[in-house]
């Protein structure tokens, strides 16, 4: 029996603000623990909370570029529930009445297609703090307690673990374009959790839904999304019904186990918060807001392909990343040249970035070093080979690719003369080879092209060898 699975994730982003949500305490990453908090975040009596301005511009900003309503008025509530590391036993966020609804993303099929992935709604909370197990006992560092985060739930409209990181990685890339977070995962300020049910394909009924968490990255989200859809479709097979509970996934054994039953809306006592005034947003902010969103990542795919006329897939991989559509804009600033700068960052540029696990930013070799050496394969003057050869040697060392050109004497010969001697001599010398491309098997030319380019050290314009070969052969 064919089972189809019914996904809806939840992602906490936490905002770049520099300071907390209710207090001024540092929101920065790393610090000594328990050195940012205050008696606000660590929930001494008779402290009152303020709410930062800037992390609900922020919020605000993220539900604009990603199609939401924004509601006029919407209000904080507490979500009561004992843990450690939530020291006033409660978590102020929103809840009957968020700052924001609706919504959709966009996301890209293996066949081209687009899927229309719905948001149910946007809404503001705090983060909890952390706790840390060594040996039998536990620590607890509240830095984290207080920071801004902004929860993004989806409706149930993903299918496979494969939709549910292409969601994923389309939102962090929105997010990350307007600058409202980093999303940096290993830090923890893009987290998800995927609500998951199985049913009969073809069926309009839900089924039971499991809640899976500790997954914090892409690579593990679709590693438990798999596992537990394989598992529920597994019991439903046997005739084993499903439990509605909360696992955890281990990324050793590649498995989820369960956690605790799942929660429900009432289970955490939510009512308003009565130290937090409605928030209101007005038309103007919201204009404001609007004015400042950038050319998100579709919109920048579809100019690619149309203004540089490269293809599809290198225009998502591309302008996915922010900072590596900058730098391809201003190589083909200086190159002129869109198709020949896509091929050399799909190829030689991504293959350094992953092999290092760094980004662009961090990337050795600025656009301005690229760009020249990319000229001198555009000008002629060195081949690709050689071009790949200096722009190895380029990402450990500051020196420019003319430099190394002349240092080494790699400018590329183009003398018709000087190409004709090396392929009479090859020629003279491979008589065999010659007989069997004037039979037909014209595969050999490539061993004449390769005997002309070592004895001319690499040197030699492939493109003059082709032609004074073919013209020599046809003789």
């Amino acid at each position: 029996m064919n089972y189809e699975a019914v996904i809806g994730l939840e992602v906490h982003t936490q905002l770049a603000t520099r300071s907390k949500l209710f207090c001024s305490c540092s929101n920065e990453f790393g610090s000594v623990q328990n050195a940012n908090i205050c008696p606000v975040c660590s929930a001494q009596p008779g402290v009152l909370p303020v709410l930062n301005a800037r992390a609900v511009r922020y919020a605000v900003k993220a539900a604009l570029a990603l199609n939401c309503k924004i509601n006029p008025t919407s209000i904080f509530a507490r979500k009561s529930y004992f843990y450690p590391d939530l020291p006033k036993g409660f978590q102020t966020s929103q809840y009957d009445r968020p700052f924001s609804s609706g919504g959709y993303i966009d996301i890209s099929l293996p066949d081209g297609t687009l899927e229309r992935i719905g948001l149910t709604r946007i809404h503001m909370e705090e983060d909890a703090g952390k706790n840390i197990h060594e040996g039998s006992g536990s620590l607890v560092d509240l830095n984290r307690a207080g920071a801004p985060l902004i929860e993004i739930v989806s409706e149930p409209d993903l299918r496979s673990p494969e939709q549910a990181v292409e969601y994923l990685k389309k939102l962090k890339a929105i997010l990350t374009y307007i600058e409202v977070s980093d999303c940096n995962m290993e830090q923890g300020n893009f987290r998800c959790d995927a609500n998951v049910s199985v049913r009969k394909t073809g069926e309009k009924k839900l089924g039971t839904k499991v809640e899976i968490k500790n997954m914090n990255s892409f690579r593990f989200i679709e590693k438990a999304l798999s596992y537990e859809i394989e598992r529920q479709s597994a019991l439903l097979a046997a005739g084993t019904p499903i439990v509605q509970e909360t696992r955890l996934f281990d990324s050793d054994s590649g498995t989820t186990r369960s956690m605790r039953r799942k929660e429900e809306a009432n289970d955490y006592r939510y009512f308003p918060e009565p130290d937090l005034q409605p928030l209101i947003i007005d038309e103007r902010m919201i204009n404001e807001l609007k004015s400042e969103i950038p050319e998100l990542p579709d919109a920048k795919i579809e100019r690619f392909i149309g203004e540089y006329s490269i293809p599809r897939y290198d225009a998502e991989v591309i302008a996915t990343d922010k900072s590596l559509a900058v730098f391809y804009e201003k190589l083909v600033s200086v190159t002129n040249d869109p198709k020949l700068s896509s091929n050399w960052i799909m190829m030689e540029v991504m293959r350094v970035l992953n092999d290092q696990k760094i980004s662009i930013d961090d990337f050795s070799v600025d656009y301005r070093r690229l760009g020249e050496l990319l000229l001198l394969v555009i000008k002629k003057e060195i081949n690709q080979q050689t071009a790949k050869d200096i722009f190895n040697e380029m990402l450990g060392s500051p020196v420019r690719p003319s430099e190394i050109v002349d240092r080494d004497s790699l400018r590329q010969i183009q003398d018709h003369s000087f190409i004709e001697k090396i392929v009479d001599d090859v020629l003279a010398r491979s008589q065999d080879q010659v007989a069997q491309f004037k039979s037909g098997k014209d595969k050999v030319m490539g061993y004449f092209v390769g005997q002309v380019m070592r004895q001319s050290r690499g040197k030699a314009d492939p493109a003059v060898v082709n032609a004074i070969l073919l013209k020599k052969l046809k003789e």
